[in-house]
């Protein structure tokens, strides 16, 4: 398969796109939110002084294809942070083309440059295709999420 987008992290021009990609994974898991959330987690994205919270995503040219957010934060059994793949998304005209494998990779040499070893999330069991891809590059936990 020939690579035809990159891999860089997000920046300020990137926001209209950004908006538009992250709209679409909220859609498909059927959530909104207000715009203040698109703009303050924008904003936190990009603030250098914030490296727990970042993006990554994937590009060709000036048109952004993909998205992955992840968050540092610690973990009272280990001494080191772990890392949170809270978001990941493709848009739909790009997928099967490597770009959602490429993306959890970065996340996972992010990871490694900042000396954190656990890398995780989570999706709801209907989202079979991305399941796929997952179970290769993850190991399944027996983990149920419960959420006030």
């Amino acid at each position: 398969m020939i690579k035809d987008y990159e891999i860089r992290p997000l920046e300020k021009k990137d926001q209209e796109q950004w908006h538009y990609i992250w709209g679409e994974y909220l859609k498909f898991y059927e959530t909104e939110l207000p715009s203040k959330i698109y703009s303050e987690t924008f904003s936190r994205l990009l603030d250098t002084d914030n490296r727990h919270q970042n993006c990554i995503v994937a590009y060709s040219g000036e048109t952004l294809f993909g998205l992955v957010h992840y968050i540092f934060h610690p973990h009272n059994w280990r001494t080191d942070d772990v890392c949170y793949l809270q978001d990941l998304f493709t848009l739909k005209k790009q997928r099967r083309k490597g770009i959602a494998k490429a993306l959890i990779q970065a996340v996972y040499e992010a990871a490694d440059a900042n000396g954190t070893s656990s890398v995780y999330w989570m999706t709801q069991d209907f989202n079979l295709g991305a399941r796929k891809l997952y179970d290769q590059v993850a190991s399944l936990t027996p983990f149920i999420k419960y959420q006030r």
